[in-house]
């Protein structure tokens, strides 16, 4: 690395302790210049990495400072949760201005997590028709087609010709970009679609033809459409795009490919977090009250749990101090069961998401898994037994470790598998089912099971 005063890093990025010292500089003298020029050569997730970087204060100023249209492109960059937190510090009618250049699914993502008093204080400083606009998108599911979808639809009436559809298209207006690839729609006097056309069948017909003489029979989806259902759909068909319906069947907007890819990818992707006891979409850029809150959310739950599976320790105080070798397998015993049961927490959840299981099928689910978890509880109780037999030469050691093994084995698949379809039952995220509930539990199973076999058995084992 060359050291001038335009000091770069390795991949060709600027220096970041001299850009974010440079970008102080700017805010500090309110160039707007300067700073557009700082953030002009970055990508986006780099202009927002520097950004974050910031004190709150000047996060605050370099959104005032941006025109909207850039300050929004880093709205869209960031997480939606991380959006709110930007967006909710600013005045009312900046935030009305950088949201107003959002495209309509983020604008309604970002209001719709506002605070009810900041949501209206910002739709208040908008546009009266785009207000509508958002509080309609705002009140739909956001794993449906209408929480996904974006209102700015590509539409013709079925009575205009070619010629106007690609008068259109050369014209390039400035709402196009927002179309996203839509085929142009077809709709009727009463907003209903009716056909779509195809580029191709646009550029081959003659541009005195009607447009209702090329179009084919759209296929739509209502604005309630699950996610699932979505995935599938575009699954099996090759579209960029689906036309989206209310339930009159006037067309209200289109939901693209690319933002069912992205919304199954961040449900992948929040379940997995909150395996971990992560709640929402957490970033070390978010202030630290609301981190330390999601976060002690479940760790003061989880904390109660192991002084539960603590006191079966303590209740067999006297078992351990005469068999001590035991206290090596506790651990051992409650991993592996624990191993078990989040690959049952893995295959129900994936079965939900696909649509293959429901909570009505919990007793058939839990079969199959105590099934596997009755063979696989076998071998593992044979080979950690043996271990335990050989270490000490006491094949009763061996036969506590390897049924306590084996029962618990039994216990943490069956939770495994069938937990989520009673929490998903009550309404409840099942994601939480291989969190501290079925870690806590399997400790608690297996701590009671070695404890209270070796108990049974302490004659032979001294």
């Amino acid at each position: 690395m060359t050291e001038t005063n335009d000091t770069v890093l390795e991949e060709g990025s600027p220096d970041t302790s001299q850009l974010n010292a440079k970008l102080r500089q700017a805010i500090e003298a309110e160039n707007v210049e300067g700073l557009a020029a700082l953030l002009e050569p970055l990508t986006l997730s780099e202009e927002l990495r520097e950004v974050l970087e910031l004190d709150q204060k000047s996060r605050d100023k370099v959104l005032t400072m941006l025109p909207p249209e850039l300050a929004a492109e880093l709205i869209e960059e960031a997480p939606n949760e991380l959006a709110v937190v930007l967006v909710e510090r600013l005045e009312a009618s900046t935030a009305a201005d950088i949201i107003d250049e959002l495209d309509s699914d983020t604008r309604a993502d970002v209001i719709g997590e506002l605070g009810e008093d900041e949501a209206e204080a910002i739709l208040a400083k908008m546009d009266a028709e785009d207000a509508a606009d958002v509080r309609r998108l705002a009140s739909y599911d956001d794993d449906t087609a209408g929480g996904l979808m974006i209102s700015e639809t590509f539409t013709f009436k079925d009575h205009e010709t070619v010629g106007a559809v690609l008068q259109r298209l050369a014209k390039g207006d400035d709402d196009f970009e927002r179309y996203r690839g839509q085929h142009p729609y077809i709709v009727n006097a009463s907003g209903t679609p009716v056909g779509v056309a195809s580029l191709r069948s646009l550029l081959t017909a003659r541009r005195s033809d009607a447009l209702s003489a090329i179009m084919v029979p759209p296929l739509t989806v209502r604005v309630d459409t699950s996610l699932d259902d979505l995935r599938d759909i575009f699954d099996e068909q090759p579209f960029l795009g689906l036309p989206v319906v209310d339930e009159h069947g006037i067309l209200v907007g289109v939901v693209s490919r690319s933002a069912v890819d992205e919304a199954v990818l961040q449900r992948a992707e929040s379940d997995s977090l909150k395996a971990q006891g992560v709640i929402g979409d957490e970033l070390r850029s978010m202030p630290l009250r609301i981190r330390s809150r999601r976060r002690l959310a479940w760790l003061s739950v989880n904390i109660v749990l192991n002084i539960i599976a603590a006191s079966v320790i303590s209740a067999y105080e006297q078992t351990l101090a005469a068999v001590i070798a035991i206290a090596v397998f506790l651990p051992m015993v409650s991993d592996m069961s624990g191993c078990s049961g989040n690959q049952a927490v893995a295959v129900t959840m994936r079965e939900l998401s696909l649509g293959l299981v429901r909570p009505v099928d919990a007793l058939r689910v839990w079969w199959k898994e105590a099934s596997v978890g009755l063979i696989n509880g076998i071998v593992l109780g044979i080979l950690i037994g043996l271990v335990a037999w050989i270490w000490k030469g006491n094949v009763y050691l061996g036969l506590v470790i390897g049924l306590a093994l084996a029962l618990n084995t039994l216990i943490a698949v069956s939770i495994g598998g069938v937990v989520p379809l009673l929490l998903k039952q009550l309404g409840q995220d099942p994601a939480v089912a291989s969190g501290p509930l079925l870690t806590t539990v399997t400790d608690m199973a297996g701590f009671f099971l070695v404890l209270s076999l070796a108990t049974f058995f302490m004659p032979q084992l001294i």
